[in-house]
């Protein structure tokens, strides 16, 4: 398993990844994973990254409920959530898992879901502190609160012990500065997809 943290490497980052990879992105509501995962798909054009990788489980809301930001929807938002991403994999398709990704539960879902398609997994933590969140938080339509990040918080500081453990094949940490700045701090190289010949 590959890990690395902004305090243990230096920038620029070079990731290799196989074809069949899902990037799962970890971390508080507010740390800036959408702009991430967009800033990272148009800085990696060149490997082959769209927008359609990105499988949001705030769009998902919108699509069943038309509000990304409502909770009634959330079982049937993440059953479309996985729903949509075992596609993909049925397909070989890099794939980027959007969500805040905080509970155990939810990651072990999509371990599993990598697992069954013989999937590499890619989790990237977003160590972000509360202030930051809310700060960015205050420009973004859906609001969660200063208690919910607060907990979020709480519960990365568990992830960064327990993620070694959990099974992924690589791990990165992430700061704001590579939030910032990740068009110019992370590469991303794509092994292509060789299928298994014939028997």
């Amino acid at each position: 398993m590959d890990t690395a943290s902004s305090q243990q490497r230096q920038r620029p980052l070079y990731i290799t990844l196989p074809q069949r990879t899902l990037i799962v992105l970890c971390g508080p509501a507010g740390a800036g994973k959408s702009t991430f995962a967009r800033n990272l798909v148009h800085a990696n054009q060149h490997a082959g990254f769209a927008p359609t990788m990105i499988i949001s489980s705030d769009y998902c809301r919108s699509v069943i409920f038309d509000d990304e930001a409502s909770q009634q929807a959330n079982r049937e938002a993440f059953d479309l959530f996985h729903f949509i991403i075992a596609k993909r994999m049925r397909q070989n398709r890099t794939t980027i898992a959007d969500s805040t990704a905080i509970s155990w539960d939810a990651r072990r879902n999509l371990l599993e879901l990598a697992h069954r398609y013989n999937y590499h997994t890619s989790l990237f933590i977003f160590n972000i502190t509360p202030d930051i969140c809310l700060r960015h938080e205050q420009q973004r339509q859906r609001r969660v609160g200063a208690d919910v990040i607060n907990y979020h918080f709480d519960q990365l500081q568990q992830i960064l012990l327990s993620s070694p453990q959990e099974g992924w094949g690589q791990i990165y940490q992430l700061d704001e500065e590579d939030i910032n700045h990740s068009a110019a701090n992370i590469q991303l190289h794509v092994l292509p997809f060789t299928p298994p010949p014939e028997a």
